[in-house]
């Protein structure tokens, strides 16, 4: 299982990118609404989660599809049923252990990326990072003087990403998911505070 998440983790990260240098395209055609809470977006660029009784069915759009063959190959070999829908979109359908087995990874390799930030010395400046429970909200600290002379501050582009993605596969609606990342200076003064998506498409 953990393969797969790693898998759908990297999809989520390419995803993201792709969607943020183009513009929204045509909804999605043929998706199984039934039993479903979600607030209809005018994006279609969005993974949806379906959350029934028994199973949990996400669709991951084709632009966040590289591989088709090879990831249906892959979550075959993990006991996922998948499907390719006309789309492109692959729709992955599973039991609800198993979802919160997949989210479950997610969170464990976010937190090994937290992890490599602060302490490979890739990023001199930042100093600590501490995420609440469902990656909405993020505290990064760091030395003020470092930090404003280096390129340390791109690390919340990814820890937005992380959290924006984190949320969509558990369920959040598109029009309601939020990360905010907060950066503290050592001393607990707030130098800045970035929040996703927001920020990230003023910025397209």
């Amino acid at each position: 299982m953990r393969k797969i998440a790693l898998i759908l983790f990297s999809m989520m990260l390419f995803g993201l990118v792709a969607c943020s240098d183009e513009a929204s395209k045509n909804d999605s055609s043929n998706k199984d609404s039934e039993g479903t809470e979600q607030a209809n977006s005018e994006e279609d660029e969005n993974v949806e989660v379906d959350k029934n009784l028994l199973s949990v069915e996400v669709t991951i759009p084709a632009s966040m599809v590289d591989s088709a063959e090879q990831s249906i190959a892959d979550a075959e070999e993990e006991g996922l049923k998948v499907k390719k829908n006309e789309d492109g979109s692959l729709t992955y359908k599973m039991s609800k252990a198993k979802h919160k087995e997949m989210m479950n990874e997610y969170k464990t390799q976010i937190g090994e990326s937290i992890e490599e930030i602060t302490s490979s010395g890739d990023y001199p400046s930042i100093q600590d990072i501490k995420a609440n429970k469902d990656f909405s909200k993020f505290t990064m600290t760091v030395e003020q003087e470092k930090f404003e002379n280096s390129l340390d501050g791109m690390v919340s582009f990814t820890l937005g990403i992380s959290g924006m993605f984190y949320q969509l596969f558990d369920g959040v609606s598109p029009e309601d998911y939020d990360v905010t990342i907060n950066v503290e200076n050592t001393n607990g003064e707030i130098l800045d505070t970035v929040n996703y998506p927001e920020d990230m498409e003023t910025t397209e």
